[in-house]
């Protein structure tokens, strides 16, 4: 079952993203381990009105795409032709990033994904990065569909001792 049925649940779902988001700029511009980030971010910077449950969903989002970073840029480097990730806008990669964790890694609807993925990019980023992010995804859509949904390894998953 997906939470994105539910109107007011995509809205907070939205938010979510939105704040995966920050967090991914954040992670990419300082290194730090994904449970510091995430604490930091929500005392920090996070709005106080976000619900435990849409928090939750933005951290495992973050916390997941930075655990398998390697999967999914490997993922994005095999649409993104003549582009280096490095070379990307820190937005639209970390956009990248997120809609591909979610591809790979939750049970998210790819159409659903990749319209989340627009809608933040809109507001963050170009038109010209929505035109370009639809581009990718779309391509890597196609590709998991031609596979008929397996893809990459099971997602890395931090045990519960480290979690605390």
């Amino acid at each position: 079952m997906s939470f994105e049925k539910s109107g007011k649940n995509s809205g907070t779902r939205r938010k979510a993203r939105e704040s995966a988001l920050q967090m991914m700029f954040a992670a990419d511009v300082i290194n730090v381990d994904s449970a510091v980030l995430t604490q930091d971010y929500w005392n920090e910077l996070g709005e106080t009105s976000i619900d435990e449950k849409t928090r939750e969903f933005a951290n495992n989002l973050v916390a997941g795409a930075l655990l398998n970073l390697q999967a999914i840029d490997d993922k994005i480097r095999t649409r993104a032709e003549h582009w280096r990730i490095e070379r990307m806008a820190i937005v639209d990669r970390n956009v990248l990033r997120l809609a591909v964790y979610e591809f790979l890694f939750e049970d998210t609807p790819h159409t659903v994904v990749i319209n989340e993925a627009l809608e933040i990019a809109r507001r963050f980023s170009t038109f010209e990065a929505t035109q370009f992010i639809n581009g990718i995804l779309d391509a890597i859509k196609l590709d998991l569909e031609k596979a008929g949904g397996v893809e990459t390894p099971k997602p890395q998953k931090k045990s519960q001792a480290s979690s605390s």
